[in-house]
């Protein structure tokens, strides 16, 4: 049977991503497993995280994550970060005074301020709590079957401002412009969380889980 590994390093939201994709992948088991050997043989791997990016990068570095991550990337399987997942694929982030993350993709994460406004002028809160649209800049397998500006469930008070604009396939606006979802060869990332997003999270994980990697000209 072919397999799922969700990364479990302590940070991540393990029951609610694990639970989701049960939910919408045939005849895949889903693995919360931290062993290197375990995560090397599944088929698709998914990184998930919630909390602050300096303890999620520092068990990502203690137990080697960072290697299983590279490696499995580099194998050319299947990959998704999931919000501080995603974030920690990043360069570096501005939270707690500044952290390197893992470098897969050339981008950064930023702080929203103190004094966000809409464009009414009115002050947003930070951290941004809720569901806004995702506007759909390239198309994607990751995409399939779900509407452009579809809805999906944020909780972050920091956002990517990705480097390299092919690389980005959605956006929101809480603000200002955020890059919340990237893609690169068998990498995908999103900022928002899938497993709470109803149909078009489970679409996006369903997605994912019938993905093998290759983008068949559609980035």
């Amino acid at each position: 049977m072919k397999t799922i590994a969700v990364i479990d390093y302590g940070m991540g939201n393990l029951h609610s991503v694990s639970k989701a994709l049960e939910h919408v992948a045939n005849d895949q088991q889903v693995i919360v497993t931290s062993d290197p050997e375990v995560i090397r043989n599944a088929e698709h791997v998914v990184l998930p995280g919630v909390g602050a990016i300096r303890d999620c990068m520092a068990e990502i570095r203690r137990l080697g994550v960072d290697k299983v991550v590279q490696e499995n990337i580099a194998s050319g399987k299947p990959f998704l970060g999931i919000c501080v997942g995603y974030q920690a694929l990043m360069q570096d982030s501005e939270e707690n005074g500044g952290v390197d993350c893992l470098g897969q993709f050339d981008g950064h994460v930023r702080f929203f301020g103190e004094s966000l406004v809409d464009e009414a002028g009115e002050k947003l809160k930070v951290p941004h709590m809720g569901w806004n649209k995702v506007k759909q800049t390239r198309s994607h397998p990751l995409w399939q079957g779900i509407e452009d500006d579809a809805r999906f469930y944020f909780v972050h008070s920091y956002y990517v401002e990705a480097g390299q604009s092919d690389q980005v396939i959605g956006e929101t606006v809480y603000g200002k412009t955020c890059h919340v979802a990237l893609a690169h060869d068998n990498v995908v990332a999103v900022q928002f969380h899938p497993e709470k997003s109803h149909h078009a999270g489970l679409q996006l994980l369903k997605n994912f889980a019938e993905w093998d990697g290759k983008l068949d000209g559609k980035l």
